[in-house]
């Protein structure tokens, strides 16, 4: 038999066409074993307050929609079972250091901007081979491990919203855009580290990053980009010194010579 238990969900309320302060409300919610704050969320607007706001949608911790303050941390609700909070008042707010559109939306054109900012893409000197490609860049299993971790990001905004550094300054280029930063810069495909100087090499750099590692504890996905700051900084500090490593850039190899080598760890023939 299913477990439930009476909840009280503290929800913060503003709507800025009709208040001009958030306020608090109150809702109790019969929860049961396994059920998250979304699921939570979800019961309220339909059976309780219809005109609740708040942003979600895979429901699986993917899109990272659904970044919300829970009983003070930033959290994804949708990952965020109720009974394992381990609290009878569960609070719920939107995420800090952004504007507030309505209730528990935020505004993340901040974290978007500051992504776009320091160009989250491969740049590679030879544009001929880009545009129209004859093969694939290479790359080994050690040089794609140097940033593996940081492609995990799914932008969901919660290390912005947990950084004390962005609280303080909202020009901060925050752990997000930094972490992707080096993501490009440590990839041997990329050549971009000098057109990315001047977004990142700055007075809101990673330099104002005080290494309070609040970003790495609240990553819903097991990134650590207070530690991909630190590499940057490293990166920013040799390169400006003259003695950073040089990158061996990845070599172009025929479409034809990659299919034959993926050929070779193909799987047997089916048998039935």
């Amino acid at each position: 038999m299913t477990n439930t238990k009476q909840i009280t969900f503290r929800v913060r309320r503003f709507d800025p066409d009709k208040e001009s302060a958030p306020h608090w409300d109150e809702y109790k919610i019969h929860v049961h074993d396994g059920m998250t704050v979304l699921e939570a969320l979800h019961e309220l607007k339909a059976k309780q307050e219809p005109t609740l706001s708040y942003r979600s949608s895979c429901r699986m911790g993917v899109c990272g929609s659904c970044g919300m303050f829970i009983n003070d941390l930033p959290q994804l609700a949708c990952q965020t079972q109720v009974l394992h909070l381990g609290t009878d008042v569960v609070t719920v707010a939107p995420l800090p250091n952004y504007p507030n559109v309505k209730d528990l939306v935020p505004n993340l054109e901040p974290l978007i901007q500051k992504h776009a900012a320091i160009k989250p893409f491969i740049i590679h000197t030879n544009s001929t081979e880009v545009d129209n490609p004859t093969g694939e860049f290479i790359q080994s299993a050690e040089e794609r491990e140097a940033f593996s971790q940081f492609t995990y990001c799914i932008k969901c905004g919660i290390c912005l919203a947990a950084c004390p550094t962005v609280a303080t300054d909202p020009l901060f280029l925050g752990p997000q855009a930094l972490a992707q930063a080096y993501r490009y810069t440590a990839d041997n495909r990329d050549c971009g580290l000098q057109e990315r100087l001047s977004a990142i090499d700055a007075f809101h750099g990673p330099y104002q990053c005080h290494m309070a590692g609040a970003c790495s504890q609240a990553c819903p996905k097991g990134v650590d980009p207070a530690f991909g700051i630190q590499l940057l900084k490293r990166t920013l500090v040799l390169n400006n010194i003259g003695i950073g490593r040089n990158k061996k850039t990845a070599e172009v190899r025929p479409l034809a010579d990659v299919v034959k080598e993926i050929e070779k760890f193909a799987p047997p023939p089916r048998t039935v």
